[in-house]
């Protein structure tokens, strides 16, 4: 590994980092579509335009002495390949890796959510997040798979006398997050200017991602992303399980930070048509701008309830944080009906449990979770939230909301049964938000999906989709056309996105995983389950723990678990490597076959 055992001199490197079209194709890139230079466009002194900084990078890791500390650590034998172990390095601690006879070492927290990556899972140079599955190589640190936008400190080590000793800045051992460098636009940009290189619509983790990629190979010109929310880029899973968490604790990235880099995020500019030809989106208030490369990212919206008293106050989708914060305040030692046994109606569920007088959850199969779970673990969880005193109503719809002085008294079920409700949430599905494309010329499917090609292209040259919107081809399964509505698969899109609208050909290829949260117990989940005819469980689901393998003939193509980690994440590591799991392997109950030295 680079830098393991001496100490470095700074080296001096030059990048350049370039999108392979001809001079004619990147001239013609930096026209606007009528014709015109854009004035986002960077230029050199020779007059040539490029897309990508050209910059001399001095890597040294000993620039201020007085931040740095060391400590020996172990002795040199004392871990085998394949181990890792957290180390105290005075201020703080490292993650030590040795890895084909050579040592390592890194942050030991997960920037994400802080999982000791000590319990991850460590496969051929990099480490896998036991929590949510995140992806850090052990060389640089730098994430590879999501979710997160932080990569990891890299430490120094060194052999001396048959002790390892690891050198590090105190500032990182605090911090266990390092952003990676970044570009900056060539020219001062203006929020009234009506064309940019890249437009983004969105604001979710694909844009984000896509946006930071970008700055990240070098991307010098216009980066604009126009969002129908109020609010900055922010982290939408907490809201279903931390409903009092206000918006500015939650924001993925700040407004100075975007700022810093360029990367200008536009609010409450709501979408109303795409045209393609002219390469020019057009919003509601009547702004308009034109475009070199789009990104549709736009996610899902809820659907609604179809019934009379539908729209009488107190009734809630939830998908912002003030929807979040007024339903935790109206189900204070209140009656709170959830309609839908969907993940975000079920997390909203057990986070009301110690606030609200009483909660309802009401859907229409008659286990939660049994099409994505499976019947045995959605029973087991079903029990666990009747046990917190939620009362479940299953196999049944709501056929009216009954109102007082306009806010919603009482939810009438279709068998007749009536429900005191002070407050709604309606969490009963989503379709893509792509209503704005049908005279686009993008192509959509029946159910309003857009399919990409493994670059995350649309049918339109210079369009690309990304997130909850799209279908694409799953690489693990085949290359089949599916939709994963995942945090961690819209991170990876958007970076797949930004690495082809540089023109480098890379195609995506990551396994699913998704988690969630209730009563302080979390269920992990890797893979794509669709289809699945049996569900392989080791473990006790009484006690909830154990692990739940989704097989298709005799295939495992998904899996499951609560408190077994790291299972979730080996099984995707191992999905990753393009290794097959065979049902007869997870029938035994020995999984011994999973597991390395020191995972």
């Amino acid at each position: 590994m680079g830098g393991c055992f001496s100490k470095p001199k700074p080296v001096e490197v030059k990048v350049e980092v370039m999108a392979p079209d001809k001079e004619k194709e990147r001239e013609k890139e930096s026209l606007s579509p009528n014709g015109k230079v854009s004035p986002m466009s960077p230029c050199k002194a020779n007059g040539s335009t490029k897309h990508v900084e050209e910059r001399p990078i001095t890597i040294d890791l000993y620039q201020n002495p007085k931040d740095m500390v060391e400590m020996a650590v172990c002795h040199v034998n004392e871990l085998q390949d394949g181990q890792m172990r957290e180390v105290d390095v005075a201020y703080g601690k490292a993650l030590l890796i040795k890895e084909r006879g050579e040592y390592c070492a890194i942050g030991h927290k997960c920037p994400h959510y802080g999982a000791p990556l000590v319990k991850g899972v460590l496969t051929n140079g990099r480490i896998r997040c036991p929590w949510h599955g995140a992806c850090f190589n052990v060389a640089t640190g730098d994430i590879e798979d999501f979710p997160g936008l932080d990569s990891l400190p890299k430490f120094q080590v060194r052999i001396e006398k048959e002790k390892v000793i690891v050198r590090a800045s105190k500032q990182a051992l605090q911090s266990q997050k390092r952003v990676k460098w970044m570009a900056r636009c060539a020219t001062l940009s203006d929020s009234s200017f009506s064309n940019t290189s890249v437009l983004i619509i969105g604001s979710g983790p694909a844009g984000m991602v896509c946006a930071e990629t970008l700055r990240q190979e070098g991307f010098t010109e216009r980066i604009v992303m126009c969002t129908m929310e109020m609010h900055l880029p922010y982290d939408r899973p907490k809201l279903s399980k931390s409903l009092e968490c206000q918006a500015e604790q939650i924001t993925l990235r700040s407004k100075e930070f975007l700022s810093q880099y360029n990367i200008e995020v536009q609010t409450e500019r709501e979408v109303l048509s795409v045209d393609v030809k002219g390469k020019v989106v057009h919003f509601k208030n009547g702004f308009r701008m034109e475009y070199n490369k789009l990104l549709i990212a736009t996610g899902s919206r809820p659907k609604s309830l179809q019934c009379q008293g539908a729209d009488l106050e107190n009734v809630y989708q939830l998908r912002t944080p003030e929807d979040a914060n007024c339903i935790a305040k109206l189900a204070n030692d209140r009656n709170a009906v959830i309609v839908g046994a969907s993940f975000i109606g079920m997390e909203v569920a057990a986070y009301l449990t110690d606030k609200a007088h009483s909660v309802s959850v009401i859907g229409i199969e008659n286990i939660p979770f049994r099409k994505v779970l499976g019947e045995k673990v959605g029973r087991s969880v079903m029990k666990m939230f009747e046990t917190n005193r939620v009362k479940f109503y299953l196999q049944n719809e709501v056929s009216e909301l009954r109102g007082q002085n306009g806010k919603v008294k009482e939810v009438v079920l279709k068998s007749g049964k009536i429900l005191r409700a002070d407050v709604c949430v309606v969490g009963i599905g989503v379709v893509p938000a792509t209503s704005f494309l049908k005279q686009s010329g993008i192509n959509m499917d029946s159910k309003g999906f857009l399919p990409v090609n493994k670059l995350m292209q649309t049918n339109v040259p210079g369009v690309f989709a990304a997130g909850d919107v799209v279908t694409f081809p799953l690489a693990f399964r085949n290359n089949k056309k599916v939709n994963v509505g995942h945090w961690q698969m819209a991170h990876m899109h958007g970076r797949i996105v930004a690495l082809n609208i540089l023109g480098k050909g890379i195609e995506i290829n990551t396994v699913p995983y998704f988690w969630t949260a209730m009563f302080g117990k979390s269920i992990r989940y890797a893979g794509h389950g669709e289809g699945f005819d049996d569900v392989i469980i080791q473990g006790d689901l009484d006690e909830r723990k154990f692990v739940a393998f989704y097989t298709k003939s005799d295939e495992v193509i998904a899996v499951s678990s609560m408190n077994y980690d790291p299972i979730v994440s080996k099984v995707a590591e191992v999905m990753a490597s393009g290794r097959t799991i065979k049902k007869r392997d997870v029938e035994t109950g020995d999984m011994s076959w999973l597991f390395g030295k020191g995972t």
